[in-house]
């Protein structure tokens, strides 16, 4: 790991700031300047790299409101002050100035609520001792937690230099970097013909819907929302990092539109795919792509809806107001006589389903879907892409020549 952290000396605690001409006066910033070290590592990795190839634990200390925005797949937020407190304290730096500000944060932070976070602090290191913490910029607010844990517990918790800033900075730098230099390969294909499981059995690759936490189609959205379009960014940076540091091998994502869900995808990489990445084409044939769509979006999608809703009833009732919801999306393309006819199909549909699990009934309207909507919507994007096709095939002549060409590097 990049660091543990250690109990801190008694002879830190007390360290002052001298001025010309005047005595030796203790402030907490620059206490907390004075005792942060620097990271220390016996890796020859630079440190930000180390820190995401390694999933090193991290304490945010921001307010909610900025970690909800945007923070990274190993950070958990035990906030110094919460986020009408940072608000507070935010116009009073505005207005007044830094001290101001700080007496004003000191004066928020009640005894009790310290002995809270102090609490709470404690027993996310007890978890992590091998963690560091972060604020916006590695500044005030990092400073002082780092300081109130060394001189009330002992415990020297290091701080992630310049913070969350730095941290997204090196993520997505990075990220447009690895976009251009590493060999990425699509995997095409129409809606329902299975690219998501292939690319799972390919040894480099990056899911792009897990991620987004998204099937990619209309009827895509999952019970738990998608992550913040930040989270989206930096896990995408981070794969993708640890995908270069084994080496610039093929990497294999699949071909999406500019989003995935409502998270949109950073625009080298839509540009990357649509102007220059090699395709490998799945074809599936019709058939065995409305199972496979029935699969995906009613048979393995309602169990999920049992659980989440605790039995039967309630399920299927929150399950077809989703379902028609999504259907009734594809109004305007399907046209209104068509929406309304497939419209009554689904609904029986739907009925059959509760009534005795029969599935039956969404065959005809799934493949009318997929041939009137999502194939001519492929079709048009296909179109605009400008990569080379290595292959078209089945789904295991794909998975072998995705293979023997990633072993040509």
């Amino acid at each position: 790991m990049v660091q543990h952290c250690t109990e801190a000396s008694g002879s830190d605690t007390g360290t002052t700031t001298t001025t010309a001409g005047s005595s030796s006066t203790p402030t907490p910033l620059a206490a907390a300047d004075a005792q942060q070290e620097s990271p220390t590592s016996n890796s020859p990795l630079p440190f930000l790299l180390q820190l995401f190839l390694e999933d090193t634990p991290l304490l945010d200390v921001r307010a909610p409101v900025e970690f909800n925005k945007g923070a990274f797949p190993t950070s958990v937020n035990i906030p110094i002050l919460d986020s009408e407190q940072r608000a507070l304290v935010g116009t009073c730096y505005t207005e007044e100035g830094q001290d101001a500000a700080i007496r004003l944060g000191r004066e928020l932070m009640t005894p009790e609520l310290q002995q809270q976070r102090l609490q709470d602090w404690m027993d996310h290191i007890e978890k992590h001792p091998q963690g560091y913490m972060y604020c916006f910029r590695g500044g005030l607010r990092s400073r002082l937690a780092h300081l109130s844990l060394k001189e009330l517990t002992g415990v020297n918790y290091p701080i992630v230099p310049g913070g969350y800033k730095a941290m997204r900075t090196f993520l997505m730098e990075n990220m447009e970097q690895n976009v251009q230099e590493l060999p990425v390969v699509l995997i095409g294909g129409r809606t329902a013909c299975g690219k998501t499981t292939l690319l799972l059995e390919l040894e480099r690759h990056v899911d792009l819907e897990g991620l987004a936490n998204h099937k990619g189609s209309t009827f895509g959205k999952q019970l738990d929302p998608q992550p913040a379009q930040i989270d989206f960014e930096n896990s995408l940076a981070i794969e993708f990092i640890k995908l270069r540091q084994v080496g610039k091998l093929p990497v294999f994502i699949e071909a999406e539109g500019n989003r995935v869900g409502d998270r949109v995808l950073p625009l080298s990489l839509n540009l990357a795919m649509t102007e220059r990445y090699p395709i490998i084409e799945l074809e599936i044939p019709m058939a065995e792509r409305v199972l496979t769509c029935i699969k995906d979006y009613v048979t393995d999608a309602f169990p999920r809806y049992e659980t989440h809703y605790g039995g039967p009833a309630l399920a299927h009732k929150k399950f077809q107001e989703k379902y028609l919801s999504n259907f009734d999306r594809l109004k305007n393309r399907l046209g209104g006589a068509r929406h309304k006819k497939m419209r009554a199909q689904v609904e029986q549909a739907l009925v059959q389903y509760e009534k005795d699990g029969d599935e039956s009934g969404f065959y005809e309207p799934t493949e009318t879907i997929l041939g009137e909507y999502y194939d001519r919507m492929y079709d048009h994007q296909a179109s605009k892409r400008k990569g080379e096709i290595l292959f078209r095939g089945d789904r295991q002549a794909v998975i072998e020549f995705a293979e023997q060409y990633a072993a040509q590097f």
